[in-house]
């Protein structure tokens, strides 16, 4: 018996409860490995031995005065190449996401997208075997609130 995925459309509102944000456009990027947030001021530090990352996050696009600081449990360090070729090196955190009725944890790298369309990107390793994407559709699971 074939598993019924819900369909989502090519960008989605998305919460991210365990950083303090309840709503953020997220663009669905398949061609993505891992998931992508926009953040700036980004502070690693260690914490009960327990490495950190504290950062600020602009949440609303075209909205620079509503910040939200964020504090995450710090997973990794990665060289990421962006789609125009270029390599950074990135802090990778671990966090609950909620779409479409669902949480569960994905890996998200942290960069700065201040001047992107979508303060989120959410990778293909978030999305398997969970979704199927119509890249025809847009805000398929969630309406803004």
């Amino acid at each position: 018996m074939k598993k019924k995925y819900p369909v989502i459309g090519w960008r989605e509102w998305v919460g991210l409860p365990d950083l303090g944000i309840s709503q953020i456009k997220a663009k669905i990027d398949t061609g993505a490995r891992t998931s992508a947030l926009h953040a700036f001021s980004i502070e690693p530090f260690v914490e009960s031995g327990q490495e950190k990352i504290r950062f600020f996050i602009h949440p609303l696009q075209h909205n620079t005065e509503y910040t939200v600081q964020c504090v995450a449990n710090a997973v990794d360090q990665r060289m990421v190449t962006d789609s125009g070729g270029h390599t950074e090196s990135r802090f990778v955190i671990q966090t609950s996401l909620v779409m479409a009725g669902r949480s569960w944890p994905i890996e998200m790298t942290l960069t700065e997208r201040e001047n992107m369309l979508f303060r989120m990107l959410l990778g293909r390793h978030a999305l398997r075997k969970r979704f199927f994407i119509n890249p025809a559709r847009s805000f398929v699971s969630t309406r803004k609130k």
